[in-house]
């Protein structure tokens, strides 16, 4: 009999074990999964028989491809702000929790992992990717923003490359350009690779990480497709503003074409607002603080017709004809989105 709850959890062999169970929907996470993750991993937080935790995917397709936005769009097109706020500010939360747990987090990405998805393996200790794995933020084409606090991990991100990049970071994260097991090793969004997941998952179980590691984390094949274009990136993405960056693109015409078709549906408050993220997030001092701007930020982004417009176009009537208003970047109230990322100071 298959287990009908959306999250299971379990302890096996000192491991506590997470498994995302919705794969008809992509895992995507609602309210509930978010509550019964974070209830988990606080029982486990203290308990010594637990020494690790490892996140698995029932769907063969995707470890996770993000927050359940159409719960939120209903929400907000209920009127029921309370509820949607509650949702993402859980998800944000737990994000946090994740990233500051005490204890080995191993997210085994195991396929398609967006948006939200990446708000529950990114912040992990260890991120284990396959030939399955592509990990993308495409908020900006439903209106919203790169969240999760992705803005502030893959900026400070160090892989085999060996040194971080804010420009590869802002690109990545507002073009929804795809990175694949290569590209998430050499940018350090990932930390491993692994041929056969389903061999490692148990190894980790059976024998511990460090082990499962040593015997199963390899090379994927061939080069990260990125390297032919981080000096393109890194010249025209080190600019403050998405018109200052489009005209820097003038010089790298592979990059240039590119990008146009990766935002050619992209919402302009959307991008004006990641703009400011990325730069507001290269100055926070935690992963928290930068989850807190975003808590505020979302709010603020979510409330306007755009979000509502941007989830129907792409996920509900799934026609990718979203009416964004308004319709030009030079047009966007960019006073209003440093307004709204103002962290206010605890009561």
């Amino acid at each position: 009999m298959t287990n009908a709850s959306p999250i299971v959890s379990s302890i096996r062999n000192h491991t506590g074990v997470i498994e995302l169970n919705r794969p008809k929907a992509l895992n995507s996470l609602t309210p509930e999964m978010v509550e019964l993750i974070a209830a988990s991993l606080a029982q486990w937080r203290e308990n010594d028989e637990v020494e690790q935790v490892l996140f698995l995917s029932a769907s063969p397709k995707a470890y996770c491809a993000g927050g359940d936005v159409r719960y939120a769009r209903e929400g907000v097109l209920e009127g029921k702000l309370g509820e949607v706020d509650t949702f993402f500010a859980d998800e944000y939360t737990l994000n946090g929790d994740i990233a500051e747990y005490p204890k080995p987090v191993i997210a085994l990405i195991d396929g398609i992992a967006m948006g939200g998805g990446l708000g529950i393996s990114a912040h992990g200790s260890h991120r284990v990717v396959t030939d399955k794995t592509f990990a993308s933020m495409p908020e900006m084409n439903i209106g919203y923003v790169t969240d999760v606090g992705m803005a502030y991990a893959a900026q400070r991100a160090v892989g085999t490359r060996g040194k971080a990049s804010p420009e590869l970071a802002k690109f990545w994260g507002i073009t929804g350009y795809r990175m694949y097991a290569a590209d998430l090793l050499w940018s350090g969004l990932a930390t491993h690779y692994v041929a056969d997941a389903e061999a490692f998952a148990h190894a980790v179980i059976e024998q511990g990480m460090a082990a499962a590691l040593a015997q199963h984390a390899t090379e994927p094949a061939g080069e990260p497709a990125l390297i032919e274009l981080i000096d393109s990136i890194e010249d025209a993405f080190s600019h403050e503003t998405w018109q200052d960056i489009t005209a820097a693109l003038d010089s790298h015409p592979e990059l240039k074409q590119l990008v146009g078709e990766l935002t050619a549906q992209a919402c302009p408050t959307s991008i004006v607002a990641a703009m400011e993220l990325f730069r507001a997030e290269q100055e926070c001092s935690s992963v928290r603080e930068a989850l807190d701007m975003e808590t505020n930020l979302g709010a603020f982004m979510y409330r306007r017709a755009d979000f509502a417009e941007g989830v129907r176009a792409v996920l509900v009537d799934k026609t990718n004809d979203a009416a964004f208003e308004p319709a030009a970047l030079d047009d966007v109230d960019v006073d209003a989105i440093r307004s709204a990322l103002h962290v206010h100071p605890a009561k």
